[in-house]
């Protein structure tokens, strides 16, 4: 591995662990002593997601970690968690055993995994995925439409 502080090519292990899907290693550079993170993950079948447009794009592991993060923000939600749950959503994808798949079966999967993780990160992403524009929109979301 490169360093990401020196980029240097020589560091060696300290810790390995099994998180969800992946394998986490925790490593420390021999020329700058700069401790870093790494993931190995089991490389999948691609998946095509289609769009709300009818796009077709890859699907993309860091723009669902992004858009995740991104709805946990401030929130206490630690990454190994969205890891985890992005593994989650991974696997479910893979069990389909289809090559396409729509935007709402990845935004009902995400949306299945936060809201046993975090109620208010789950109505944020909510909020993207299901394109709220009214506070109208939100309460009958969840469940308070006066």
């Amino acid at each position: 591995m490169i360093c990401p502080h020196c980029k240097a090519d020589n560091d060696k292990v300290i810790e390995t662990r099994a998180s969800g899907d992946s394998i986490r290693r925790r490593r420390e550079c021999l020329d700058c002593a700069t401790r870093f993170t790494t993931y190995e993950y089991v490389e999948k079948v691609s998946v095509t997601v289609v769009k709300r447009d009818g796009r077709r794009e890859p699907f993309g592991r860091e723009k669902l970690i992004s858009g995740i993060r991104k709805a946990c923000a401030k929130r206490p939600v630690s990454n190994e968690k969205i890891d985890d749950m992005v593994a989650l959503v991974e696997n479910e994808l893979a069990q389909l055993k289809q090559t396409e798949v729509s935007y709402a079966v990845v935004g009902d999967l995400v949306m299945k995994e936060l809201s046993k993780i975090d109620p208010v990160a789950y109505v944020r992403f909510a909020s993207v995925y299901k394109e709220f524009r009214e506070v109208k929109d939100f309460t009958t979301f969840v469940g308070k439409d006066d």
